[in-house]
């Protein structure tokens, strides 16, 4: 059977390891997504820096694309999401002026302090609403500035990573609310680029242009890339940053609960009608993101780069084992031994993980773990007890206890880490989608287009199409106790 046109979405949807051209097909009240073409991503060390490989990445999205058309036929239009904070920079002839620098990049380190120095933290806070973190793009700009950067003083435009994608898909230069929020140059409630702070930090403010909101047409396929992927068709700017697309696709009816999405980081957060920029939530150090039609309250925390980055060194080492075998291997390990702060500076970007975490444990008078499945459980039950505090704060700071946590992205498939979660929490975990981040791409691709009218049409779309799993709190004490000495361990 042929699949109408109208109904045929492309999502291009790049995370920090891999990206993605998914096929979305939407019909009968249903959505189907498919993988068209995967490829991998990471950063690229030159000499002491790291950077994103934009031109490989770009010719990655084409390939895709060429690929999902031959396969599926032209698409009624293609959207990009990526992470957030990172960027490019153009000169006035719109050239790219270097690859982008990675959010994990050293040049960063010392910029909060130096910051605090210029403008105080409670002042960049009620600018901004942002959660304090030095891979923000504010203290990344503030870098070049003290490295006397000449891309810095040749740049006329400054775009996030969506943003530069979209531009040479397009010929269109904009930045995508649901993106723009995350720089720490946003002011969330002017709804506008923070250009007083900006300027007080001597920062240039004509780089920040247009702001769109989530949803947008950006336009059309520029002719030669039109040419080189076999087929015309509109761009629409979904929620590009990649949270702000997976937040459309949880799949939950009305209010009273959380989301996480999981996978390399960790987004914990609720939706509020208003950013809550006050003296808690810059105390706590909570974040106010941009999403579709609200603001996305939340915590960044460390998420599964902890397990990743012990995985890769124990690659590296020449024990090649799975995902799956690293749960079965924590799954079997003593309960609760060992906890850490996932957030902890030292796990940022460790030369070798599994030794980091035994050297915070040594550090703090916990039994060091040694083996595999000792250091993953020591990892998973250390996130699900960061997701309790967070939780626990959101609820502070909303007013309202929320019984549902809803995890979706690529870290709901982590069975292990759900029911850890709703024990340390005491919640009810639904976990799943999956793919949330492409399936909210090529939902808000059909807002745009007027195929769906609202966000909770979507959701409702959602919960008719994709499968989910519960996962109910077993109680047990040991999880409270646990909690008490986790909260002592990290004051």
């Amino acid at each position: 059977m042929s699949i109408a046109e109208s109904h045929l979405y492309f999502a291009i949807d790049l995370g920090a390891e891999s990206g993605r051209v998914m096929v979305g097909t939407l019909a009968d009240r249903r959505l189907t997504l498919t993988e068209a073409h995967r490829f991998a991503n990471g950063p690229v060390r030159v000499g002491n820096a790291l950077h994103w490989d934009v031109l490989r990445l770009w010719g990655e999205i084409k390939r895709g694309l060429t690929i999902a058309a031959q396969q599926y036929g032209p698409p009624a239009s293609i959207g990009v999401d990526t992470w957030g904070v990172d960027f490019a920079l153009l000169d006035g002839h719109d050239e790219l002026l270097g690859n982008p620098r990675h959010y994990r990049d050293a040049w960063t380190e010392g910029m909060l302090e130096a910051a605090f120095e210029v403008v105080p933290r409670e002042e960049v806070f009620a600018a901004t609403g942002v959660q304090f973190m030095r891979l923000n793009t504010l203290y990344q700009l503030l870098a070049m500035q003290r490295a006397d950067s000449q891309q810095l003083a040749a740049a006329r435009t400054l775009l996030t990573i969506p943003d530069l994608f979209n531009f040479w898909l397009t010929g269109r230069k904009v930045c995508e609310f649901t993106n723009a929020t995350t720089t720490q140059c946003f002011d969330p409630r002017a709804r506008a680029w923070a250009r007083p702070l900006l300027r007080r930090f001597g920062l240039p403010t004509d780089l920040f242009g247009e702001i769109v909101p989530p949803g947008t047409v950006v336009g059309s396929l520029l002719p030669a890339v039109a040419d080189e992927v076999g087929f015309s068709t509109k761009v629409v700017a979904p929620a590009c940053h990649d949270t702000g697309s997976a937040v459309v696709a949880v799949p939950a009816e009305g209010d009273g609960h959380a989301y996480l999405s999981s996978g390399t980081w960790s987004l914990m957060g609720i939706e509020v009608a208003e950013p809550i920029i006050n003296e808690r939530t810059l105390a706590l150090n909570f974040t106010n993101e941009g999403g579709v039609g609200m603001i996305r309250l939340l915590k960044n925390i460390m998420g599964l780069w902890l397990v990743q980055e012990c995985r890769r060194a124990w690659q590296r080492a020449g024990s090649d084992l799975s995902y799956d075998d690293l749960t079965r291997l924590a799954e079997a390990a003593p309960p609760l031994a060992s906890l850490v702060d996932p957030d902890d500076a030292d796990f940022v970007a460790p030369a070798d993980m599994p030794a980091a975490l035994a050297a915070y444990c040594l550090r703090t008078g916990q039994p060091v773990p040694g083996t595999p499945g000792e250091l993953v459980r020591c990892a998973l039950e250390s996130l699900a007890m960061k997701y309790r505090w967070t939780l626990e704060r959101l609820d502070e700071l909303a007013g309202r206890r929320h019984e549902v946590i809803h995890i979706v992205g690529g870290g709901s498939q982590n069975r292990l880490l759900n029911q850890f979660t709703a024990e340390a929490t005491g919640r009810r975990v639904v976990a799943g989608p999956v793919e949330a981040t492409a399936i909210g791409n090529v939902l808000m691709q059909a807002i745009a287009l007027g195929r769906l009218a609202s966000v909770a049409e979507a959701r409702a779309i959602v919960r008719a199409s994709f499968a989910v799993e519960t996962f109910e709190p077993r109680g047990g004490e040991e999880w409270e106790r646990a909690g008490a000495r986790w909260a002592r361990l990290v004051s």
